[in-house]
């Protein structure tokens, strides 16, 4: 085997464009092929996004993940428009994920995987292939990749020319990620950069600065006695997206010099979401030819069943780092849905990286018509997470979970108890709501204590 390329795929057995012989579901239907053919070309000549070894590293690092020596934490938007292409909303974004991985990395005591829901998440799943309003019908709103959200016939005709505008907004995105790192935006002697203004009288505040200063103070201390300490001015960081849109993922699926076989370098981190994971459909055709490492939703309704064939399709081999399981559930299904999982996977030795999505189980709908979900139940389903792995004798190794460095309103509860009629404050998704920075990091925080106390949050 070639350096970690599973050997089923050869170029008899798999191609880029082999999906295209498969069912592939949320697609949206082009009206104009030759439009269509045009765009994918010169999408095809566009530079990628991410590189190969920066692909391979993060595998390397989920391998670790899988073995305990790491915890990944996964977060972003639900659905990125083109409008947030901006520098306040990508800094605030990027500063919310830094300070979750601030708190587990000093209350877990291990390095934390830190992976962007961005870049390149532009597309969404969607109920319905139509919409109807007033006994007008209309393509659905599939995401910015495809349509544009106003409810008229030129604005919901899928366009390929959107496929080339969201290779540039996540480049653009990249770009300004990459520079913040790399100018040490993520420097440990400088977490004030990292600061957003409108939590300053958080409840958590006070707790989160005490945190810093201590890291601070520790830091401090090492470099007195050893001199600076390389590592702490720059973070690794990684992107991911649900690869949904097929002829966007294959238009950036490349062959690269001294490593064998494809990878997609429209991300680091691509996985497929609960509705297109049928094993004999178009996106696991795609996926188990690639070499990025990828993910699967699971939903309650999955069995055993299901579950097994999946994995040895996606990695017949084993290979470390290769596959993640991201279960979401919903906190009044996973105690009966998830512990026959655990069990059959670890039943057949298979190897992977177990991660919990308490978000996407949970959503309701409220009496004002806002999509919400209850921090009470997030924090239930990702409690009883830690406890069914332990008692299965497998290992949660990180968590996925749809949020915003903006001062939104659109999950009730958390530390300052959003209400229903909060809702109307602040609620700005176009598609799912988003813990807040306060509740995302409430929820960081509720992840050592139950990793390290054992307790429910306690």
């Amino acid at each position: 085997m070639n350096a970690g390329l599973p050997d089923a795929v050869t170029p008899e057995s798999w191609a880029p464009d082999s999906w295209q012989d498969r069912v592939a579901l949320q697609q949206p239907r082009y009206d104009d092929a030759a439009e269509l053919a045009e765009a994918c070309a010169h999408l095809a000549q566009l530079p990628p996004l991410v590189t190969s070894w920066e692909v391979l590293a993060l595998k390397q690092s989920l391998a670790e993940a899988q073995e305990g020596h790491r915890f990944l934490l996964q977060g972003g938007d639900c659905a990125e428009s083109f409008a947030d292409c901006t520098s306040p909303l990508i800094s605030n974004r990027l500063k919310v994920l830094l300070q979750m991985s601030l708190v587990l990395v000093h209350g877990l005591k291990k390095p934390v995987l830190r992976v962007g829901r961005f870049a390149g998440q532009y597309a969404k799943p969607r109920s319905a292939d139509t919409e109807t309003r007033d006994g007008v019908t209309l393509p659905s709103f599939r995401g910015d990749v495809v349509n544009s959200p106003a409810f008229t016939a030129e604005a919901r005709r899928p366009d390929p020319q959107r496929l080339i505008q969201a290779h540039a907004h996540s480049a653009l995105t990249m770009n300004f990620v990459r520079a913040l790192i790399d100018g040490g935006f993520a420097d440990l002697h400088h977490p004030e950069y990292w600061d957003l203004a409108w939590v300053e009288h958080s409840p958590l505040a006070a707790e989160y600065r005490q945190m810093v200063a201590g890291i601070g103070d520790s830091l401090r201390f090492m470099e007195t006695l050893a001199g600076p300490i390389a590592g702490f001015s720059r973070v690794d960081f990684f992107t991911s997206h649900e690869a949904l849109l097929l002829h966007y993922e294959q238009s950036l699926t490349r062959q690269v010099p001294r490593h064998p076989g494809w990878f997609n370098l429209s991300t680091h981190f691509p996985w497929i979401g609960m509705r297109t994971a049928s094993l004999d459909g178009a996106h696991v055709e795609y996926f188990r030819g690639i070499r990025n490492p990828v993910a699967v939703k699971v939903g309650p309704s999955v069995t055993p069943e299901q579950l097994l064939p999946l994995i040895d399709a996606l990695n017949p081999h084993d290979e470390p780092g290769r596959l993640t399981l991201i279960h979401r559930m919903g906190n009044a299904k996973i105690g009966t849905a998830l512990p026959p999982l655990l069990q059959a996977v670890k039943r057949e030795g298979r190897r992977v990286l177990w991660v919990a999505d308490p978000m996407h189980g949970n959503t309701e709908s409220t009496s004002n018509g806002y999509k919400t979900r209850r921090f009470d139940n997030i924090r239930g389903e990702l409690d009883q997470a830690f406890d069914l792995h332990a008692a299965a004798g497998t290992r949660l190794g990180g968590v996925h979970l749809e949020l915003t460095g903006e001062d939104v309103t659109e999950c009730m509860g958390g530390a300052r108890d959003l209400s229903e009629t909060d809702l109307d404050r602040a609620y700005k998704s176009m598609v799912d709501p988003r813990l807040n920075y306060e509740q995302s990091l409430e929820l960081a925080m509720l992840i050592v204590r139950k990793s390290v106390g054992g307790g429910a949050g306690a």
